[in-house]
């Protein structure tokens, strides 16, 4: 099948910076510090390293097979029944993910914003306005998160900057935590954060130059993996990783304490917030946007639209299964850490797969010859 070209190197990093930078971004100091301490930032590098190079595999992957999805390609490399029973774990992954991250932004607002409103009014909103989003074609998909990247970034970073001002350099020491297998765990929940770059699979076969997908994919890492360790090393500086224990989401608690010079605002969390929803709305439309088109790949339909509300009813089911927020959290470390097979293992043997084969292939060739 053929693609139309329209997607150009700089969309396709907006779209993977966008993407990543989405829900996690409250959680993650607190993750970090579970799994390293003092050494949080480390253990951010770390996830962030591990997640670069499933990125990287994913690129190669899609560079070979240019005018291909993960979807298709699959079922070449591994056969017709594999790659579907395959695709079908990836997308029920997905469709996981989606419904994860509209709870926790259902939380989040319920907890800090609209407290007399019912959880299940703000979940449903956020999935109705990704339902709404999605059934524009890849074009509009990349003009929308190339918008909204300026939007995330900026406010986040002046937070941030500002914050600096009240750190004490003492708290990041020492670098490295006695507990590796604690570091190992949050260094896997941290790469967990960056699953949404699986939407790379999908934007390839749509790009001018697919073969400049690597770098797309090397600033879209860098982007969203700078800012992610930014983040946590202006909280722990800030607050200390005892009292980031204590904290359910220290990025916005930092926002909370940031006040601009002259006192101009003097609480920068309501901005954060604004930008905050932003950056879930962009997650949750990749997410739901590559569900759906995955499911239209593999039914071979002409048509993504018709599934958007279609799987809405079984995304929202799954985000309201959690009984509580402690127990959403338990749910999206454990999802996240088994998807890193989906997301990473699973394109890793599908290169090794191709490569073998393709050597095996050039060999007969010349042995023909």
């Amino acid at each position: 099948m053929s693609y139309p070209r329209e997607i150009t190197t700089v969309q396709a990093s907006a779209i993977l910076v966008s993407t990543i930078i989405g829900v996690g971004v409250l959680p993650l100091p607190l993750f970090a510090v579970r799994g390293g301490g003092t050494g949080a930032p480390l253990v951010t590098l770390a996830g962030i390293i591990l997640a670069a190079i499933g990125l990287f595999i994913l690129t190669i992957l899609g560079i070979r097979h240019p005018k291909k999805t993960i979807i298709t390609y699959g079922e070449d490399i591994v056969g017709k029944w594999i790659g579907r029973l395959c695709s079908i774990i990836v997308i029920t992954f997905f469709v996981i993910l989606s419904g994860l991250a509209a709870r926790e932004f259902g939380e989040v607002v319920v907890s800090a914003v609209l407290r007399e409103t019912p959880l299940e009014i703000t979940v449903i909103v956020m999935l109705l306005l990704a339902c709404l989003s999605v059934r524009y074609d890849i074009n509009t998909f990349a003009y929308i998160h190339n918008f909204y990247v300026p939007a995330i970034l900026a406010p986040i970073l002046i937070i941030v900057a500002f914050s600096l001002k009240n750190a004490n350099p003492l708290y990041l020491r020492p670098i490295i935590d006695n507990d590796y297998m604690a570091m190992f765990k949050g260094m896997l929940t941290i790469s967990a954060l960056f699953q949404g770059s699986f939407i790379v699979t999908l934007i390839i076969p749509f790009m001018k130059d697919p073969a400049k997908a690597k770098k797309a994919s090397f600033w879209g890492i860098f982007i969203s993996g700078g800012f992610y360790l930014l983040i946590v090393i202006a909280t722990v500086a800030v607050f200390g990783t005892e009292e980031i224990k204590l904290i359910f989401w220290p990025t916005l608690e930092l926002a909370r304490t940031t006040a601009l010079p002259g006192n101009i605002l003097q609480r920068l969390d309501v901005i954060f917030l604004a930008v905050w929803v932003t950056a879930v709305f962009t997650t949750l439309f990749s997410s739901y946007y590559f569900t759906i088109y995955s499911i239209k790949q593999m039914a071979k339909l002409k048509d993504h639209r018709v599934l958007s509300f279609f799987i809405m009813p079984f995304v929202f089911f799954l985000a309201m299964l959690p009984q509580n927020i402690l127990q959403l959290y338990d749910v999206i470390q454990i999802a996240g850490r088994l998807g890193l097979l989906i997301t990473i293992l699973y394109p890793a043997m599908l290169l090794a797969i191709d490569l073998f084969r393709s050597r095996r292939r050039k060999k007969n060739v010349a042995q023909e010859s």
